[in-house]
């Protein structure tokens, strides 16, 4: 698939941001962040009833990307500091120098690219490069986008944030008010999510003393002991609604009788990837299973779903077992995760948010000395992507961008998306090219998994 930029340009803020709001200063969890983007790609097809024989395609793209850019511009008024550029203090300057913005063609249909969509193709319509992807943070872009058109008329809007400014559920808010701009709504439900809240440096409270920085040195050792170096691939492996509902009763146990999806999802996957980790190394290797966890619904009384920030930290259960079955790595994860209460968030909060901070940092810590492997586990599936509608209908595919074979240091990652309708979920696993090739050929895994289906087939299932 041959893909060529036609322009690239900063997208402002349509009014100029107050001085009094020019400096955004991150939080204490922003503070523990690097600077790496992490991109939601959505497709669009051309809907034919969209045609006339008055109005021809490129009539239709025209006026589609200059309402992209136009409703991105008034909703970046809101969204100020994804208009600014990261400095090294932990804050935004909130220049308004604008959201790096890429127009490019794509020279094919979209359906030829959803018949079967490998990350090297995906990769086309990301807007950033490889050596920009986990970079300086001083003067990086806080937000870029790349909108790709492709001969149907199709769209693919591919829009990213920098983690060190905020979580996937700050990028929701962000992509569902610029959407709703679009569509010109301003309902009562879609007026409290175009209104984001920036008191996340209020509630936790940002710190750059010895104690900070020495936390900071052993949260970032702890995550980047378990790297590899190699070529690292991605592919999905998708549970329909069936294979869910079969998982979850697998996984019931007396101390879970009711586990969820996404921790019977994440207890297959878990224990077919240290298979592979175990062969290679021809001998049992304790393993960190470790799972983003949104502190917003841990509060009580909950924080606001539009708090802007990394209001996320990874918890973590060490699998020591050789073997184990689903439900006692269900039972691993949720005891992990039960951890991370209202207290845990309370006690985040306010002067003393480092020290609590720092009693997690330290757990991890020793449980990762522990351990040989790990792997981190995110789960999309709460962000509602699939409604996200700029005025010409909801996505027919929402995907991650994915790993093609590039040496990189790194260690196991799963992301996890719901498909279309919500009944299926499609697990992104990446992985050295040598383990995937073992994971592949997992029969307990692909009795419930298809690899790589095309999403053309997911759209028609219902």
């Amino acid at each position: 698939m041959e893909v060529q930029i036609i322009s690239r340009e900063s997208i402002k803020p349509s009014s100029p941001t107050p001085l009094d709001l020019k400096t955004h200063k991150l939080c204490l969890l922003d503070q523990f962040r690097n600077n790496v983007y992490a991109p939601r790609v959505l497709y669009y097809p051309l809907n034919q009833d969209d045609l006339s024989s008055a109005i021809d395609i490129d009539h239709i793209v025209s006026k589609r990307l200059q309402l992209l850019k136009q409703s991105l511009s008034e909703t970046l008024v809101r969204f100020y500091p994804l208009a600014g550029k990261l400095t090294n203090n932990f804050s935004v300057d909130c220049n308004d120098e604008g959201v790096y913005f890429v127009e490019a063609v794509a020279k094919c249909l979209l359906n030829e690219l959803l018949i079967q969509p490998g990350p090297n193709l995906i990769n086309k319509l990301f807007p950033v490069d490889g050596s920009q992807q986990r970079g300086q943070v001083a003067g990086a872009h806080v937000a870029k986008v790349q909108v790709t058109s492709f001969a149907c008329g199709g769209l693919v809007i591919c829009a990213c944030i920098s983690h060190t400014f905020g979580d996937g559920t700050s990028f929701s808010s962000f992509m569902k008010a610029w959407a709703a701009t679009a569509r010109n709504k301003t309902s009562e439900e879609e007026a409290t999510y175009t209104c984001p809240n920036y008191d996340a440096s209020s509630l936790f409270l940002p710190n750059e003393d010895d104690l900070f920085h020495q936390l900071r040195a052993i949260s970032n050792a702890s995550y980047t002991r378990f790297f590899e170096t190699g070529r690292f691939v991605t592919r999905r492996f998708v549970f329909d609604a069936e294979a869910i509902v079969e998982l979850k009763d697998k996984a019931k146990s007396s101390r879970v009788q009711n586990p969820t999806r996404i921790e019977a999802l994440s207890a297959i996957l878990s224990r077919s990837i240290m298979a592979v980790l175990n062969k290679k190394s021809s001998s049992h290797r304790p393993t960190l299973l470790s799972h983003a966890v949104n502190l917003r619904t841990k509060a009580r009384p909950p924080l606001s779903e539009y708090l802007i920030g990394n209001i996320v930290w990874p918890t973590n259960a060490l699998c020591t077992e050789e073997e184990v079955d689903l439900d006692g790595l269900v039972w691993l994860l949720r005891e992990a995760i039960s951890k991370f209460d209202g207290d845990f968030v309370k006690n985040l909060q306010g002067v003393g948010g480092l020290i609590e901070l720092s009693e997690a940092i330290k757990h991890e810590a020793e449980a990762s000395s522990d351990a040989k492997n790990r792997i981190m586990f995110s789960s999309w599936c709460t962000f509602g992507s699939y409604g996200i509608d700029f005025g010409w209908g909801k996505p027919i595919w929402v995907s991650y961008v994915g790993l093609d074979g590039s040496i990189l240091e790194l260690s196991p990652v799963v992301i996890l998306m719901d498909t279309r309708f919500g009944d299926g979920i499609e697990a992104w696993v990446s992985l050295l090219e040598e383990d995937m090739a073992l994971l592949e050929v997992d029969k307990n895994l692909l009795e419930f998994a298809t690899i790589d289906p095309s999403p053309l087939k997911l759209a028609k299932q219902q």
